[in-house]
């Protein structure tokens, strides 16, 4: 998994283990840097390092990283002092500060193949925290990875042990592949990933587990009715596919569907996006991404939970044979839009698939897309957004909240309804500016019936195209992998 190949526990005194680099905790309490952990270490070890970051003015806030030669007692080439940020006294966000510290020491090593990480453990749910930040930092998009080798293996000190601790080290496995293979999907060149390639991808990925995978074409797209897809993906030479995953064991006592947006690259089609506005278009497929490999997860890790996942792909391209604002096309189940923005063109290819998911009549359906970029005016680049149900929403946050991701309860205020009115169909594809997630959101709640149901814009948070922080590295994040297979953990439990 990209260059980690070994994951072990050891109890055994940091100072004394055979390393390339030993990772310490630095906290900031009250402005004053403090070694956490340090009771693991030996007298003379604490007096060297307390003094080493006093001379070298290392603050312990979050994010910091500071190489040292190691030296002394310590049998390591290099220590590497990691900032967990002030104490939390809440679990969750404590856990967090573990895993960006973990994620930062990681994503800041290269060419150093065994890193042991000496942080505060308390419990089990702590070493996953730890285990998830270490992997998830040891990302490398596929174009950098020669240059800048990950771990090859890591080792996490620890006092907890036993099943229950090979349990977590193997559910942080298993996340943080399927983050790293989301990214991996967004990172991917357009003229690479495609409807069909991505199709393709998924069978792939799929064999030897226990998913199944179907693929309608355009043939069957327009057998089946769905008008959405259809409509996006005429203007494109790549015709749309829509992918169906099922995941089903046989103890199974509920079944969930998730939904993903796939759009692999959007122009805005005639509605044209300005070239600046393109640039980073290929991650309009995040969702999909999102969806296919908590799919996959789920599966790995024998989840007692039935999971259908939808992967709704089409290319919005600008053509002879694009579709017009102003054409009225037919969702499947019979619903009319007008397409007054073929920029809008996520929501009619998600409402396609979202009608498919609940015809199985699942307990609950939840979609996840980079649908609006009045997501990122409301909640900027960090922090997703979660509509839908009440019951459903909370679950999606809780489930956050353990996971460690961040997203923001909004509402879908009734009132915004009619600014989608058209004389011309049963719904216009855009309504009201201001509060325009929320007026997507309101769309995608036309066409999921009495489902309950969550919808999470991920718009912002799918795609990093600034400087990398903590474990989230430069293009593509993984977003929402994360809470959905810990939405799924707690659905199936």
């Amino acid at each position: 998994m990209h260059g980690v190949t070994d994951l072990t526990l050891t109890s055994k005194s940091p100072e004394r283990l055979s390393t390339d680099v030993l990772v310490v905790g630095v906290a900031d309490e009250d402005g004053k840097p403090r070694i956490e952990g340090a009771q693991a270490l030996s007298r003379t070890t604490r007096s060297s390092l307390e003094r080493a970051i006093t001379l070298l003015g290392v603050t312990g806030r979050a994010g910091e990283v500071t190489k040292i030669p190691a030296g002394g007692d310590v049998r390591a080439d290099l220590l590497l002092l990691t900032g967990t940020g002030a104490p939390a006294q809440d679990d969750q966000v404590a856990r967090e500060r573990l895993r960006r510290a973990a994620g930062a020491a990681l994503a800041g090593l290269a060419g150093s193949p065994r890193v042991s990480i000496a942080l505060p453990v308390a419990d089990t749910a702590d070493l996953q925290a730890v285990a998830e930040g270490a992997l998830l930092g040891c990302y490398r998009m596929a174009s950098a990875r020669e240059a800048h080798a990950a771990a090859r293996e890591i080792q996490l000190v620890a006092s907890p042990s036993g099943k229950a601790a090979r349990a977590a080290l193997d559910r942080a496995r298993t996340v943080a592949e399927a983050v790293h293979g989301t990214r991996d999907l967004v990172n991917l060149s357009p003229n690479v990933l495609y409807p069909e390639s991505f199709a393709t991808r998924a069978r792939d990925l799929a064999k030897g587990t226990k998913v199944k995978v179907s693929v309608l074409d355009e043939r069957a797209l327009a057998d089946g009715g769905y008008g959405g897809l259809l409509g996006v993906g005429k203007g494109s030479a790549r015709g749309p596919r829509l992918v169906r995953l099922e995941y089903r064991p046989s103890r199974a006592r509920r079944h969930v569907a998730l939904v993903g947006k796939g759009i692999t690259f959007d122009s805005g089609g005639l509605s044209l996006k300005p070239a600046k506005g393109m640039e980073t278009m290929k991650n309009d497929m995040a969702g999909a991404a999102a969806v296919l490999h908590t799919v996959l997860a789920a599966a790995r890790l024998g989840l007692p939970i039935a999971v259908t996942g939808w992967l709704a792909l089409a290319e919005n391209m600008p053509s002879g044979s694009a579709q017009r604002p102003s054409d009225v096309i037919t969702i499947r189940g019979g619903k009319t839009v007008e397409v007054l923005n073929t920029d809008a063109e996520g929501r009619l290819v998600m409402a396609d698939a979202l009608v498919a998911a609940t015809e199985e009549g699942p307990d609950a359906v939840i979609d996840i897309a980079t649908l609006t970029g009045a997501q990122m005016v409301a909640l900027g680049n960090q922090v997703s957004a979660v509509m839908g149900n009440d019951d459903v929403r909370e679950q999606v946050l809780s489930a956050a909240d353990r996971a460690g991701e961040q997203f923001w309860p909004m509402p879908l205020p009734e009132e915004l309804r009619a600014s989608m009115n058209t004389p011309m169909a049963d719904i216009a594809n855009m309504g009201e500016r201001y509060g325009g997630m929320l007026v997507a959101g309101l769309f995608l709640q036309e066409f999921v019936g009495e489902t309950p149901w969550a919808h999470l814009d991920i718009a912002g948070p799918a795609f990093n195209d600034s400087s990398p922080r903590h474990y989230v590295p430069k293009g593509g994040t993984g977003v929402g992998v994360r809470t959905l297979v810990e939405l799924l953990s707690a659905a199936s439990a």
